[in-house]
Formats: structure tokens, sequence, C-alpha cells
């Protein structure tokens, strides 16, 4: 397998366009069978891609990799879980029945990213209340083209808008029910997952913008040390209070080197540096949930500091 930092060095730029998501995925493919990790297929792949979204679609899809290990590889997964109340798990209205050892979901969901390009739904539905009141989360996965799935994409969004969206409504479709929590084990650490592969994706396209407008070595080192930041992240404990603190300094050390970059940009191509000013929000649409789990961080580990003093 190569290293990514050399990778990310010396491979040679792909210049031909990347119209679609079909197209993005089919680089991204080609990219992943050089490499092991799921992060490492990130960052490569957001190398490879020609703007913003489609190194989002490379992290969020490696992302999902992390979670669920033995997923398709050649598919394009989505996480269906917003509903017209939101994403919280007291909002979440999907309802799971069992009808003879095989279940089936019934519900809406009113934003499902990637939309009638998905392959595959990991969708979070309940399957009624504890005996605590809370709602009983659980994970599936149900085929798109499944009986009873319907999906109706959604007017494109003003940043990234190649990524579509789409709302979902499920009619008794069929479901493959995934172990363990819907909420613990799935929703919330792939928040944190999906946070931190998108980032190594984003990082692995700013050094191929990098390489591509002749932006000097030092700005090229400072990139370098930023995905190997990211990279060291421990993905396998997304609930650590640590990797909370880590990756919300990782952010800022982002954020720093993006206002470091801004005079360069000039040199770069005037259809990138478009894309670019018009498709950064997308890094921080999860801004204000990644800030409240940051402050919850810090409040665990002080609690945890003054039970031992």
């Amino acid at each position: 397998m190569d290293s990514v930092f050399d990778y990310l060095l010396t491979e040679a730029v792909d210049p031909a366009p990347l119209d679609t998501v079909t197209a993005a995925w089919s680089r991204h493919r080609a990219v992943a069978r050089r490499f092991d990790r799921p992060i490492d297929v990130a960052i490569a792949a957001g190398f490879g891609a020609d703007r913003l979204g489609f190194a989002f679609l490379s992290g969020y899809q490696e992302a999902l990799r992390t979670l669920i290990a033995d997923l398709p590889a050649d598919e394009l997964v989505a996480v269906s879980a917003t509903e017209a109340a939101g994403a919280h798990p007291s909002a979440i209205r999907t309802t799971l029945v069992e009808t003879g050892g095989r279940w089936s979901v019934r519900g809406t969901k009113s934003f499902t990213t990637l939309g009638i390009m998905a392959q595959r739904l990991l969708v979070i539905a309940s399957s009624g209340e504890s005996p605590d009141g809370r709602n009983r989360l659980h994970a599936v996965l149900v085929d798109a083209d499944a009986p009873g799935v319907r999906v109706t994409n959604l007017p494109a969004v003003s940043f990234a808008p190649e990524i579509p969206h789409a709302t979902v409504i499920f009619t008794d479709a069929p479901a493959r029910m995934l172990p363990g929590d819907g909420y613990l084990d799935y929703l919330k650490p792939f928040r944190t997952i999906e946070d931190i592969h998108v980032l190594a994706a984003a990082l692995g396209w700013l050094i191929r913008v990098s390489r591509q407008s002749g932006w000097p070595q030092s700005v090229v080192q400072r990139l370098l040390a930023a995905v190997a930041t990211v990279r060291g992240l421990d993905i396998d404990r997304p609930s650590s209070p640590g990797v909370h603190v880590a990756l919300g300094g990782a952010f800022e050390l982002f954020d720093r080197l993006s206002g470091e970059l801004e005079p360069l940009w000039e040199s770069a191509d005037r259809e990138v540096l478009a894309r670019w000013e018009r498709d950064r929000p997308l890094l921080a649409t999860a801004g204000r949930v990644r800030a409240q789990r940051l402050t919850a961080a810090w409040r665990s580990l002080a609690s945890d500091t003054e039970h031992r003093s």
C-alpha cells in the first residue's frame, strides 16, 4: 500500500473534470484500492477530487465505512436520519415493525444526503419507548431500490450543489437490523467520524490545489502537518472527550491555515477559486453541534478531574 503522505506529494494531478457524482465515485474507487485505512482513502480521494463537494463525498463515504466495516466497497451509502423535527433521538418518528421475524420500516426522512444517487440507506428508526420513556432507536440497512422506498430529490443547496439531497418515504420497506443502539452506536459516533473524514478529505483537496497553483513548499508542509494531525485522531473512540478536544483543535488549525491561504488564492485557477468561495460553508454546516460536543467534552473532563482529586 502507498504512503498517503508520499501520495499527496508525488501523485500526478488528474486534470479531467468530474462533472457528476458517478464520475467522482469512479475516481474515488480507483484511489481506494491503493490504501487500507478509510481515513487514508478519504485523504487521497480528496486529493483526487476537482472540487470541495466531491472531496466531501469521499470523506462521507469513508466515514460510513469506518462506522460499518462490512459495507459493500462499490456502493454509495447514505445516512437517513433527519426528520421534520430534526435528528435528535426524541424527534425520530420513523418506526420499525417486525413481522414473522423480518423487519420493515415506515416513515419519512426529510433530508438525506446523496438523494437518488444512494444505493443503500442507513436508517435510524424507533421500535417504541423503553421502560424509562426514552425513544428506543435502532439502525437498519435498507436497499434504496427496495419495494416501499420512494426517494424524491430536493432542490440543490447553495454550496456543493453537485451533491444531491432528498426526502425518503418508507412504506413497509424491508430492512436488515444492525446490532447495538441506533443512537449511541451509530448516529452519535457518526457525527464525529464524519467530521474527521470530511476534514481529512478537504485537506487532501487543498494540497491538490496548492500543487496545481504553485504555492510555496512551506504551505504544502503546513497542510501536510494538518493532514497528520487529523489522521492521528483516535477514530476508534469517537465518544472520547479527548478526541472531541483534539478535533476542536484540528478545526482551529484548519481555520488558521485557511486564513493564511487567502492571499494565495489569486494564483489559483479562476473556476477552482469560484467553487471554493461558493462551497466553503460546507465545512461549517455542523459547526454549532461540534461546538456543543466540544463544550460537553471539556465539562466531562473537568468532572473526571474533580472526582479523582
